[in-house]
């Protein structure tokens, strides 16, 4: 075994994380599920959401079998919904073409939708104990900074690099440990600003913390300043206390999801309320700014209560009044699950 890795296990066996509810039992749809759940989002605010979702999808074919709203319902709030289409998507086609089993084939495995190299090679890795390595970002930055790579990670030649780096370091025996090793280095000593160095296994020997760079490894993503835009969501509430709904299209952000129905600013909200239902004087709610990776939402919320459905406007499939009862079971953008949780009570 590689010097590397066998530093790296060792200080696994008395640090590392192990009681990881997707490692009881560690099986391919656990794995594959946590993978796709830790993308960009950290273990902490997974955990919860993982559990939610195999309790009520425990297997690959229930997945599969599951509606694209009770699946978007689970995601509700872990965001970058298009993982969940995916997920969804993946586990129809497993059941389709691979009878009903993640297949343990690389380019099997990428060929299916939301799976790159380093989920399945996660997969491959830590559920049949296959030699293949990883690359996410936890990893990136500790390889980045042991062999002192400068470069911003995402570029394709310091990618490529750093690809060579992690399968020389991963070794053939106990790979499934060796992955989450590296992935728990970086998320609990190798992290992105103060690193714990002194703790790490590798002290001695990463690049980064001789020539006392670790302040400037990774390499930053060159600045790009994001646009801003601005909308009004309308809150149309029945005497019931049902708020209307809508459903967004496959494009654009939280695609697929339910949502509020939107007017350009406050000012335009009144007259856009009355194409949907007759309403009164609006009441304008706290506004807030919800960041996406790509651009800024300033949100006016408008409250219209003791809105009466138009007959012209009557529930259809893009299109419902839900009882916050229903809520639960939709698969609802995080800002607005929020906002429609501390709604104030009814106007008289």
């Amino acid at each position: 075994m590689n010097p590397f890795a066998r530093e790296l296990l060792r200080w696994y066996d008395h640090h590392g994380r192990k009681d990881l509810p997707w490692q009881h039992p560690r099986d391919a749809y656990r794995v594959w599920l946590s993978e796709i759940m830790l993308q960009q989002t950290q273990v902490v605010t997974v955990i919860g959401y993982f559990q939610r979702f195999v309790q009520r999808l425990p297997t690959l074919a229930s997945l599969a079998a599951a509606d694209e709203d009770t699946v978007l319902a689970l995601w509700s709030g872990l965001g970058y919904y298009r993982r969940a289409r995916f997920l969804h998507r993946a586990a129809q086609l497993c059941v389709e073409r691979h009878g009903g089993e993640l297949p343990r084939d690389l380019d099997a495995l990428m060929a299916l939708p939301g799976i790159g190299r380093s989920t399945a090679g996660a997969i491959l890795a830590q559920a049949y104990g296959l030699r293949h390595p990883i690359l996410d970002g936890n990893v990136k930055r500790v390889l980045t900074r042991y062999h002192g790579i400068a470069g911003h990670p995402g570029e394709s030649a310091v990618e490529k690099r750093l690809w060579i780096h992690a399968d020389g370091h991963t070794p053939a025996e106990r790979t499934a440990d060796y992955t989450q090793a590296i992935m728990d280095l970086g998320a609990t000593l190798c992290i992105r600003s103060k690193p714990a160095c002194l703790l790490c296994p590798h002290a001695t020997t990463c690049v980064a913390h001789r020539d006392g760079l670790t302040a400037m490894l990774p390499t930053a993503k060159p600045g790009k300043k994001i646009p801003t835009r601005a909308l009004a969501m309308l809150l149309l509430r029945d005497a019931q206390g049902r708020i209307l709904l809508e459903k967004r299209g496959p494009q654009g952000v939280w695609s697929g999801l339910w949502s509020l129905p939107e007017a350009t600013d406050a000012e335009a909200a009144p007259a856009a309320a009355l194409r949907l239902a007759r309403v009164g004087q609006p009441d304008a709610l706290p506004a807030f700014t919800h960041v996406f990776s790509h651009y800024r939402l300033d949100v006016s919320p408008i409250l219209f209560d003791h809105a009466a459905p138009l007959a012209a406007v009557a529930d259809r499939d893009d299109r419902r009044w839900c009882s916050p009862g229903e809520l639960a079971a939709l698969g609802l953008p995080a800002p607005v699950r929020t906002l429609l949780d501390n709604l104030p009570e009814i106007s008289p």
